[in-house]
């Protein structure tokens, strides 16, 4: 567990896609909703004209073959329906035939088609079985007309008559496609609208967006002010707001490396000091050992033990002089980290323990050299362990153990100190070295930590951070053969 939150899915569509997708929803919607109301009151309107002319056509033809139906004349009846063509042509009637009261024909205007005195064909008669004088059917563009003959309260015929609306339905047809093709246009014409309105407002997001992109790979630039300054008052404020981030973020930056620097310089300074302290012991054991020789030298006991003495005073001074040089003087080419690298560090930080009175736990389990560059290595490890050392109480204890597991180079470093900061263990574990954590108990040891790790490729965990004390654990990829030819 590194104590970080899920990351949620991104959204797959950009808000310049969105705007226009909801647009066209909007638009078909709305579309669909005026088109069918536009339909239907043309529908309505249609069929309420038809009926009212269909009404004057049969309310013209009652009139004028009554009493004809009644003495069943067949010529003047036929030529009532003759003169009524003509007068309703725009009703486009297709036949019209009267019958009497059972329904036997008696004119018709097709006259092979229902012949007179003949009873009307029983699957034309339910065509007509409707109780309204005018039905229409759009299916076969037709509309059937209907009614009673009355005289005297008594039916004496009926007339059926069929008219062709088949220019009704084209008319409605192409109402359709006109507002059909409107809507189209308009809705293509309103994507596009809003695709290039919405793209042009967000070229400010996207300006910002890359500036931002650009603060990850090094130092944050501010947007120029000729570029600010062609933006709506609402982006200006924001890109100001921005370029003054930029500045607080590089200042700190700087100073962070500044002060790095400077303490790095102090790291220096006091393992300088120890050094200087671990020198002094042998050097005085060592002029001890010369006033020996030169007051007794004639003695051999007394030359061999002076001998001795000196030989290990200036061992001691070698040793520590040569880890001091390796974790300080920088390679031409990367070297193999060893466990003589590591067992140097010891030499080092035991001026710094020994002034707390602090044991140090060593353990190193790996005996061949590892594919990692020693000087980097040795220098974040070293600087943890100043830190665990400065961290750790009186007469505590600082760690370290190291070894090699499935591609990596695993070291902890444990101390018994307070524990480190919420905003340092996240500081820690995040991506990135960026500005230090600026605590006062941290210094800037772990910022130069973060450096050499991010060029490693290396992580840095904080495994525990309670009151008992702190445990980091630094993973070292190791090289690859293809890395080391390079």
């Amino acid at each position: 567990m590194n104590g970080k939150a899920p990351e949620l899915a991104r959204p797959s569509w950009s808000f310049a896609i969105k705007v226009p997708v909801v647009v066209v929803l909007l638009m078909v919607a709305i579309s669909t909703v005026v088109t069918v109301r536009a339909l239907s009151r043309l529908e309505a309107s249609q069929q309420k004209n038809l009926e009212v002319l269909s009404s004057a056509y049969l309310d013209g033809l009652s009139a004028s073959i009554g009493p004809a139906v009644e003495r069943e004349d067949v010529w003047e009846v036929f030529d009532a329906l003759d003169r009524s063509r003509e007068r309703y042509k725009g009703l486009n009637v297709q036949w019209v035939t009267v019958t009497n009261a059972d329904n036997q024909t008696i004119a018709s205007s097709m006259p092979t088609t229902f012949p007179p005195l003949e009873p009307m064909a029983t699957d034309t008669l339910a065509l007509f079985s409707s109780e309204k004088d005018v039905e229409l059917n759009d299916d076969k563009a037709e509309a059937r007309m209907t009614r009673p003959l009355l005289y005297q309260d008594q039916v004496i015929g009926h007339i059926y008559a069929l008219a062709d609306i088949s220019g009704l339905v084209a008319e409605r047809t192409a109402v359709f496609r006109e507002l059909v093709l409107a809507n189209v246009l308009l809705t293509l014409f309103l994507v596009v609208f809003g695709a290039l309105f919405v793209r042009r407002m967000l070229e400010p997001v996207g300006v910002l967006s890359r500036y931002f992109a650009q603060g990850r790979e090094g130092s944050m630039t501010p947007i120029p002010s000729e570029l600010a300054n062609r933006q709506s008052r609402e982006f200006h404020d924001l890109f100001d707001r921005y370029n003054l981030m930029a500045t607080a973020v590089n200042e700190r930056e700087q100073l962070a490396a500044e002060l790095a620097e400077e303490e790095k310089l102090a790291s220096v300074g006091r393992l300088a000091s120890g050094m200087a302290h671990e020198i002094n012991n042998p050097l005085g054991g060592m002029f001890n050992a010369l006033d020996s020789l030169r007051r007794y030298g004639a003695r051999e006991e007394v030359r061999a033990t002076s001998i001795r003495l000196l030989e290990h005073g200036l061992s001691g001074i070698r040793d520590l002089v040569r880890s001091t040089l390796t974790s300080y003087r920088a390679d031409q080419r990367p070297r193999d980290l060893t466990p003589t690298d590591l067992d140097d560090l010891r030499l080092l930080v035991k001026p710094e323990a020994r002034q707390k009175r602090l044991r140090l736990s060593w353990q190193i389990e790996f005996v061949d050299p590892v594919h990692v560059p020693a000087v980097p290595v040795r220098d974040a490890i070293l600087n943890l362990l100043l830190n665990a050392c400065h961290a750790c109480r009186e007469e505590g204890q600082v760690g370290f153990m190291a070894r090699a597991e499935e591609g990596h180079l695993i070291a902890e470093v444990s101390d018994t100190g307070e524990g480190l900061p919420q905003n340092v263990k996240e500081y820690l574990e995040r991506d990135g070295a960026g500005a230090a954590p600026m605590d006062r108990r941290s210094g800037l040891g772990l910022w130069i930590v973060k450096r050499h790790c991010d060029e490693l490729g290396a992580s840095l965990r904080v495994v525990s951070a309670g009151l008992s004390g702190t445990t980091l654990r630094m993973l070292i990829p190791l090289r690859s053969d293809f890395e080391d030819a390079a």
